[in-house]
């Protein structure tokens, strides 16, 4: 007699690039037959493309549909039960299942599970203030989002927009603004935008927003929102002054989305996002694996966790999980800080430790900042560029590097982005073979001047 076996059911939470990629993965690995796969998405789109929002808000993507890596129809022809706006309200570990609504007829229903997969992303950061929900403020995180802010942008006459915010997507957003012809304001509670970066590499950014058009406010936190009789915004309001405003975009950063996983008793580190093994395992969940924005990743640099939402991770968090839920063995050792951002033609690149995270873990260092240029200085178009390095006193051990310039610089940060995974020294980046010709580089690398400076200064304080 020829008995099948019933195949075991996967559930996915989230159905952008953690969620989509784990389960694309499984797939391969395992077929429908031995693996039934179920995934949840609330919002209109999967695995799509958030960092391109602002680029198609501004104009340099044309089309929303070319920031989307694979269609819910796509993943359905390979065998996956994709579920769009569709909620998932509960988790119940204990009893391996889950509660979703559809939210188009509210219908609810427990959905089982043998392994489950939370990739519930992270969420705008809404201040509690007054007039934060009103129409024409907006948050940019998913697709729907950046649908939502162009349709306001769209039916608006006024051209004063607000940026409260100066991190990436705050920067980025005042440069999208700006390319839609806006008068733009960025508010930020911070003494210099760009706080990934220390303040005297941020001011560089500053300089660079202003050269644009754009009114830097810093050191200025917002407190209320006010509206016409409309109900829509017409200001935005600090402690001492008030900004017209025709439409506000929040970008303050954002918070792992882990309500659902708090509410069943998983656990979750010190910002907020779940924790999980090297595996991504859910720590103490033998048949629960979580990734993207919505967990806490292992610091290779000061040994600490940390919550860094970006694609590239969250595509890595996917793989490692589709390959062990399918059988298979990988692991994501962590990370070390490392992004790339630019204001028009001024580009912005960090890796590793700032001043005051090698202070918080109780690092002492030497830090050493250079002037360079992107190619020969007698080469057409050389331009200039500013390398900022941190070493570990006594070790010379590489701890931290930032880089503001324009074409050429930013993507010069992974030669840093290596050095600090191999734990290398800044002596030995001296020694690094790397390319040179005078279109690409002087014959010292701006990051390897750096490294030059900072090994003299270590072996000066040793």
């Amino acid at each position: 007699m020829n008995m099948s076996r019933t195949p075991e059911r996967l559930v996915v939470i989230g159905g952008d690039a953690a969620g989509m990629s784990a389960a694309s993965q499984a797939r391969r690995l395992k077929g429908p037959d031995e693996l039934e796969i179920v995934a949840f998405e609330r919002g209109h789109f999967t695995s799509y493309s958030a960092c391109g929002i602002p680029y198609w808000v501004g104009g340099d993507v044309s089309e929303r549909d070319d920031l989307i890596a694979r269609t819910p129809e796509e993943h359905r022809a390979r065998g996956i039960d994709l579920r769009l706006r569709t909620e998932v309200t509960e988790l119940d570990p204990g009893g391996q299942r889950v509660r979703a609504r559809d939210l188009e007829s509210g219908e609810e229903s427990w959905t089982s599970y043998d392994r489950l997969v939370i990739a519930t992303g992270a969420r705008p950061i809404r201040p509690d203030m007054p007039g934060v929900d009103a129409a024409g403020v907006h948050g940019v995180q998913t697709l729907d989002d950046g649908q939502a802010l162009l349709d306001t942008l769209e039916g608006t006459r006024g051209r004063r927009a607000v940026v409260v915010g100066a991190g990436y997507i705050g920067v980025e957003m005042a440069e999208a603004l700006i390319n839609r012809g806006y008068e733009v304001t960025v508010v930020n509670r911070g003494s210099e935008p760009m706080s990934t970066l220390d303040p005297d590499m941020g001011r560089l950014v500053h300089e660079a927003m202003e050269g644009l058009g754009i009114t830097m406010v810093n050191d200025a936190e917002v407190t209320k929102i006010l509206t016409g009789e409309d109900g829509r915004v017409r200001a935005v309001v600090t402690q001492d002054r008030e900004f017209p405003a025709d439409v506000v975009v929040l970008g303050i950063g954002v918070r792992p989305e882990t309500a659902l996983a708090k509410a069943a008793g998983l656990p979750l580190g010190p910002h907020g996002g779940l924790l999980t093994d090297r595996s991504m395992r859910v720590r103490g969940h033998e048949d629960i694996w979580s990734g993207g924005d919505c967990v806490e990743v292992l610091d290779l640099v000061s040994g600490q966790e940390r919550h860094i939402p970006l694609g590239t991770h969250a595509n890595k968090h996917g793989q490692v999980i589709g390959t062990n839920v399918g059988g298979g063995y990988a692991t994501f050792p962590g990370v070390v800080g490392t992004a790339v951002s630019k204001v028009c033609d001024l580009e912005i690149a960090r890796t590793g430790l700032r001043e005051k995270d090698a202070h918080r873990v109780g690092l002492r260092f030497e830090a050493v900042t250079i002037e360079s240029t992107s190619r020969a200085g007698y080469y057409p178009n050389a331009s200039a560029m500013t390398v900022k390095m941190l070493a570990e006193r006594r070790t010379g051990r590489l701890l931290g590097v930032q880089i503001v310039g324009r074409e050429g610089a930013g993507k010069r940060v992974d030669i840093a982005a290596v050095a600090l995974t191999a734990g290398m020294t800044v002596e030995q980046m001296t020694a690094l073979d790397l390319g040179y010709a005078p279109p690409f580089s002087p014959v010292w690398d701006p990051v390897l001047v750096a490294a030059r400076k900072a090994a003299a200064k270590v072996r000066g304080s040793s």
